[in-house]
């Protein structure tokens, strides 16, 4: 057995699914950055991460699939269920082993399993985009904090890009330790540590522009206003809020006293 230890990058897997194949590596598991203990007698193969490899894969696999096959390759990745990256080197070894389009193929595990990681990704994505809550600062930069299960932000950005083209935003991925900022023409990835305590009175006082407590209290009656008592269904509310995004949508959070 090899263990194929890589960045955890997209680009690093698929360099680690080349060189796979150039050295015929085989029973594979891959571990992210270090060793795994739990494999103390297998060999490993550390690769680096090299784009003219990573791009040669990806060429192979637009031959074999359609456009949306391809686009989900990425999209299961991102969903960072656990062991995505072999279940995908098992999706990979089946797309190559046929002359035939392999998307339809139910009878495969793997065909099954990325399925599920891509609908999964698919259903955070879309709920980013609705769930996302921007704050504006003092220095006229709008922030929003979130923590997907997948990591969306590469999905949604494009979105957020062409929807709030006129205005600086930041989306920080509290759970993974990056965002994506947009400066009126690119945007670009950064890394940082937010304030842990970023929904404090304390802290949005601190930072907030001088009119956002406003807004945000009117955001906060205008979503209790439009709701029907009468009507409440928590049981379907949940299904399509559920709690754990609470934390970080404006209408959930008490009115802010500074």
């Amino acid at each position: 057995m090899t263990q194929v230890i890589y960045d955890s990058t997209f680009e690093g897997w698929l360099s680690a699914v080349f060189e796979i194949y150039e050295l015929k590596l085989d029973d594979v598991v891959f571990a992210k950055s270090e060793v795994s203990n739990a494999l103390l007698f297998s060999d490993t193969h550390l690769v680096t991460t090299d784009l003219l490899k990573a791009k040669r894969v990806l060429k192979g696999l637009k031959q074999k699939l359609s456009k949306e096959g391809f686009e989900n390759i990425y999209r299961s990745f991102l969903s960072e269920i656990d062991k995505i990256d072999e279940t995908l080197f098992q999706y990979v070894k089946h797309i190559f082993a046929n002359t035939v389009n392999v998307e339809g193929d139910l009878t495969n595990w793997a065909v099954l399993e990325i399925r599920k990681a891509t609908h999964l990704t698919r259903r955070e994505s879309h709920r980013m985009k609705a769930f996302v809550r921007f704050k504006l600062t003092k220095d006229n930069l709008y922030y929003a904090i979130v923590e997907p299960d997948c990591d969306v932000l590469p999905l949604i950005e494009n979105h957020f890009k062409n929807r709030y083209a006129d205005q600086r935003w930041l989306i920080y991925d509290a759970k993974r330790k990056y965002g994506i900022y947009y400066d009126l023409q690119n945007t670009t990835t950064v890394q940082l540590e937010f304030n842990s305590d970023s929904n404090s009175s304390k802290f949005l006082a601190e930072i907030s522009d001088d009119n956002e407590e406003f807004f945000q209290n009117l955001w906060r009656q205008f979503f209790k206003s439009v709701n029907i008592e009468s009507r409440k269904n928590t049981k379907l509310h949940l299904q399509h809020m559920p709690k754990r995004y609470w934390k970080n949508l404006t209408e959930k959070i008490p009115n802010l006293k500074r």
